[in-house]
């Protein structure tokens, strides 16, 4: 691609809308300048016909249970909790092909461009057919998330899963968990792989999908082959209180204390959901300069518990958002899913503002997933800066909930006034992939999701 150069009338920059903006793109597909107080656009630059936020990093995700996504909604037995939403959640992935894997990213892909994501973290641990048996090409499924995210035009980050146990006292993997399955020689290979490859907006780094589901002799197989590579390393962790019970059972400790006391983590670390902490553990984390990443919609959804916010953010720890099962797909959505259930915790208002630093909760949230989602990502630098990949977002003043208020309050708005996406133009490296709200490719990725659900579901009863 050639240099170009755009223009807008609003931009987020560094925690505050800034006035009439230039934001040269470099033939990479990088933000090679940006400067405020241009008040009349150039004329050879893109003006763009709204105020402009960061693209957001969806900081975790499990591309497949897109075809799940609100199919678990009815309860027929005397009690629902996670664990049975999970073993239900099995029979999609015990089903799914390589091609019907890409047709689900790619919807989904599409619908989270829409939600102003332009980055998406995918935890996979779908590796193997059906059977169990790995494919002639091991790294199938890798590729078809990474075709997926192609074909919508979006960033991906593949983090292969170390999946090896159904439990600490469980020394094999379930029947039902036997696509899983993986070696910290696989997952090192997956990850090479992937990131050999070399192809735009893909990279790669590794994950464990939990304390439980990985023996610890494994985990420290599979760093000793990470090294200090610079790529993330993310975990499941304190999900669940069952999960909590089961590892003071095991191991005398809770899943963070007993992560960070056994392992050294840093800066490469993602914790995702910790949900349930004690303020030494959040302590702990801080200090060794980890990340957390929090997927509300998908915590409310399965019923998971309230992470602690406030010590969360007061303690500094780095937090970006996922949205996980994709229940819901707009990081808008998650923010304020995030500070709503904060509220019904506590019973208070407002209560991820910083008085003193920051008032308006929505820019507080904004801020903290935007610094963290980019090194979740595995990206040195992430946003509405120099040197970062050329990526934003188009609001549209138009929209339910921002028509007729004050730019002051816009963020506000968008957060917790608006319903439906609010982006008019999505741009990701340079490239606008997003116009109008439509995915120039929508309508046929559709049609493939559509007819990839009907194979899925043929068989269920209405």
């Amino acid at each position: 691609m050639s240099a170009q150069l755009l223009w807008a009338p609003l931009s987020w920059i560094d925690g505050h809308w800034q006035a009439n903006v230039c934001l040269s793109v470099d033939a990479q597909g990088h933000w090679a300048d940006i400067r405020a107080s241009i008040n009349t656009p150039p004329a050879h630059a893109t003006v763009l016909p709204g105020p402009v936020l960061p693209g957001m990093v969806n900081a975790h995700s499990h591309a497949f249970q897109r075809a799940f996504a609100g199919l678990a909604e009815r309860r027929e037995s005397a009690a629902d909790d996670f664990w049975s939403w999970r073993d239900r959640m099995y029979g999609v992935a015990l089903r799914i092909t390589p091609a019907q894997l890409r047709a689900v990213a790619a919807q989904l892909y599409v619908e989270l461009l829409q939600g102003g994501y332009t980055q998406v973290c995918e935890f996979h641990y779908l590796h193997h057919q059906p059977d169990g048996q790995p494919y002639a090409d091991e790294a199938t499924m890798a590729w078809a998330v990474a075709d997926a995210a192609a074909d919508a035009g979006m960033g991906l980050t593949v983090l292969p899963v170390l999946y090896e146990r159904a439990g600490f006292a469980q020394p094999a993997l379930r029947p039902d968990q036997r696509r899983f399955a993986g070696t910290p020689d696989f997952i090192a290979r997956l990850q090479r792989s992937v990131q050999a490859a070399r192809r735009p907006l893909l990279n790669a780094g590794v994950s464990i999908h939990s304390l439980r589901a990985a023996a610890p002799e494994s985990i420290d197989t599979l760093l000793a082959q990470v090294g200090d590579a610079d790529m993330p390393i993310h975990i499941h962790i304190a999900e669940q209180m069952q999960e909590v019970r089961d590892c003071l059972a095991a191991t005398g400790q809770r899943p963070i204390a007993h992560l960070t006391q056994r392992w050294a983590l840093n800066a490469r670390w993602q914790l995702v959901h910790a949900t349930h902490t004690k303020q030494a553990e959040i302590d702990t984390v801080a200090r060794s300069g980890a990340g957390m990443v929090i997927c509300p919609s998908t915590e409310g959804n399965l019923g998971d518990g309230f992470a602690d916010l406030p010590a969360w953010l007061n303690a500094g720890v780095p937090m970006a958002v996922g949205s996980d099962s994709h229940v819901g797909r707009q990081w808008a959505e998650e923010l304020r899913w995030l500070e709503y259930g904060q509220r019904l915790r506590l019973q208070q208002r407002n209560v991820a503002a910083a008085p003193a630093q920051q008032p308006a909760t929505a820019a507080r949230l904004l801020d903290a997933a935007l610094h963290a989602g980019g090194p979740a990502a595995g990206m040195k630098t992430w946003g509405l800066t120099r040197g970062a990949r050329a990526d934003l977002l188009v609001l549209d003043t138009q929209a339910s909930g921002l028509r007729g208020v004050p730019a002051s309050h816009t963020l506000d708005a968008l957060v917790f006034a608006s319903h439906g996406a609010a982006f008019q133009e999505v741009w990701v490296a340079g490239r606008r992939v997003i116009t109008q709200g439509r995915h120039a490719d929508q309508d046929r990725i559709a049609r493939a999701f559509e007819a990839t659900m009907q194979a899925i579901w043929e068989n269920e009863s209405k």
